[in-house]
């Protein structure tokens, strides 16, 4: 990849010049020039398309590694740094902005549930624990709150909602939907941060009626909630970080897009086998 980089700024900059700045001697560039392109480089500009067309697929947001795990997906052997050098070679990256902060604001003099999850975000089977939380997603109307719900077997999005109010009725909202389109069976857990939203009284009377146990981390430890935080980190920094909004309904769109047609069908996930929350789920029903 050196060697055709050079070739291809010849005109410009000496032959001499670029081989120092890329570490190479000038003699096997010349010797590449004669003998043409190695086996290796031409299996890597092989690779370079389907990198190409892996990485815009994933709206940009996979890395090297993400990358990588597509192609063996798709029977391609190869190691994450060699796709790392072919993508910086190409000058293919992937989305980054800045930190994401984490923001809870918990229920005062309320009576909370106990932890059922105790940290261990795994799930044997669909709809046995559901994770929540909201987040704040800034529009040009003013501020909006987006709830999800998470399922912890195959990190799906199953349920959310999108508000310009932070209430209980967002959360009941997000946590109906779940119920309607998992149908799941009595006692599915509903653990959630110490938020006033979740240790409301309404709360309270909703689970009871939806026959959900709710549970309940510590206050202000992200880490009791982490898996729900990830998702929040993941939406912000690979899409909501690169979209303005003017509406709140173009924010709903917007964040439909990307869980809908992108979250749940596509993104690759590495506590799931490197699967989408969908194929995933798939996997295991026939297992």
């Amino acid at each position: 990849m050196k060697y055709k980089f050079i070739q291809e700024q010849e005109g410009s900059v000496s032959v001499k010049r670029l081989c120092y700045i890329l570490d190479v001697s000038r003699s096997a560039y010349y010797r590449w020039q004669q003998c043409g392109l190695s086996q290796h480089e031409r299996n890597n500009q092989a690779l370079l398309p389907l990198i190409k067309q892996i990485h815009e697929q994933s709206r940009r947001v996979y890395g090297s590694p993400r990358i990588c795990d597509a192609l063996q997906q798709r029977g391609i052997q190869c190691s994450r740094n060699r796709i790392a050098r072919i993508m910086h070679a190409g000058g293919i990256r992937a989305k980054t902005v800045r930190q994401y902060k984490i923001t809870t604001r918990a229920g005062v003099d309320r009576t909370f549930a106990p932890d059922l999850v105790q940290r261990n975000f795994t799930a044997a089977e669909p709809n046995r624990v559901w994770t929540t939380d909201i987040t704040y997603v800034w529009t040009k109307q003013g501020w909006a709150y987006l709830a999800v719900v998470l399922d912890l077997f195959s990190r799906m999005i199953v349920g959310w909602d999108l508000s310009s109010r932070l209430t209980t009725s967002l959360v009941t909202s997000a946590v109906s939907r779940a119920v309607y389109s998992r149908k799941p069976s009595e006692g599915v857990i509903l653990h959630s941060d110490r938020g006033s939203q979740y240790t409301s009284d309404k709360m309270r009377v909703f689970a009871k009626e939806q026959k959900i146990k709710l549970s309940m981390g510590k206050t202000g430890s992200c880490y009791d909630n982490a898996v729900t935080e990830s998702f929040f980190h993941t939406l912000k920094t690979e899409h909501i970080y690169f979209s303005r909004y003017n509406t709140r309904l173009d924010a709903r769109t917007s964040i439909f897009d990307y869980i809908e047609s992108f979250y749940n069908q596509h993104r690759l996930h590495s506590t799931i086998g490197n699967l989408s929350p969908v194929q995933f789920e798939l996997q295991a029903s026939f297992t």
